[in-house]
C-alpha cells in the first residue's frame, strides 16, 4: 500500500478528555512515529533491571512491569475498537477499567523482557492494521465508552497514550 498521511483529528472526533494525549503527537508522518516510539520504548526497557522494573514511585502506584502490561492491554483496546469502527460496526462499544485490568493482569510477577516483548508484538499488530486502513477507514466512527471517536482520533490517543506513559517513566521512576 502506498504511503498514507493520517489527518490529526479534530475536536469533535473523540472525547475531549483524550485531548491530553492527543496534543502530545507531533506533527508528522504518524505510522512512522508509531514505529520510532515502538523501537525508542523497546530501547527504554532494556535498559531496566528486573529489580527496578518492580519499583513503584508510591504504595498505590503501578510499578514499571504494571505499566508495561498497561501500555499493551490499552493499545489493544484502543486498535480493537479502531478495526471495529473501520469495519463499519454500529456496536457501541464499553469502556475498560485499566485499575481492574491491571490489578488483574498478572504483570507484576511477569519478567520485564517478557512485557516488553509482548509490547512490541502488540504494536507490530497495530501497524499491520493501521497499515491495512485506507482514508476511508480512519475517517469512520463509533462509540466507545458512550462517547462518538473516530478510528483517525484513536490512531493518536495510542501514540498520545504511549508518550503519555514514557514520560511519566521518566519523571517519577527516573527510567
Amino acid at each position: 500500500m502506498a504511503s498514507l498521511t493520517i489527518q490529526r483529528p479534530a475536536q469533535g472526533e473523540y472525547n475531549p478528555y483524550y485531548e491530553g494525549y492527543i496534543s502530545q503527537v507531533p506533527q508528522g508522518d504518524l505510522l512512522m512515529l508509531l514505529e520510532q516510539q515502538g523501537r525508542d520504548t523497546a530501547a527504554l526497557l532494556r535498559g531496566v533491571s528486573e529489580e527496578k522494573s518492580q519499583y513503584r514511585y508510591a504504595p498505590s502506584k503501578w510499578s514499571i512491569r504494571e505499566v508495561v502490561g498497561h501500555l499493551a492491554d490499552a493499545e489493544r483496546v484502543f486498535a480493537y475498537r479502531a478495526v471495529t469502527f473501520a469495519r463499519s460496526d454500529p456496536t457501541p462499544l464499553p469502556s475498560f477499567d485499566e485499575n481492574v485490568w491491571a490489578g488483574n493482569s498478572n504483570a507484576g510477577s511477569r519478567k520485564l523482557a517478557e512485557l516488553a516483548a509482548e509490547f512490541a508484538a502488540v504494536r507490530q499488530s497495530t501497524l499491520a492494521l493501521f497499515r491495512s486502513f485506507t482514508e476511508g477507514h480512519f475517517a469512520q466512527s463509533g462509540v466507545a465508552s458512550n462517547n462518538k471517536v473516530s478510528v483517525r482520533a484513536l490512531a493518536y490517543i495510542i501514540a498520545g497514550h504511549e508518550r503519555h506513559h514514557v514520560k511519566i517513566l521518566h519523571e517519577r521512576y527516573g527510567v
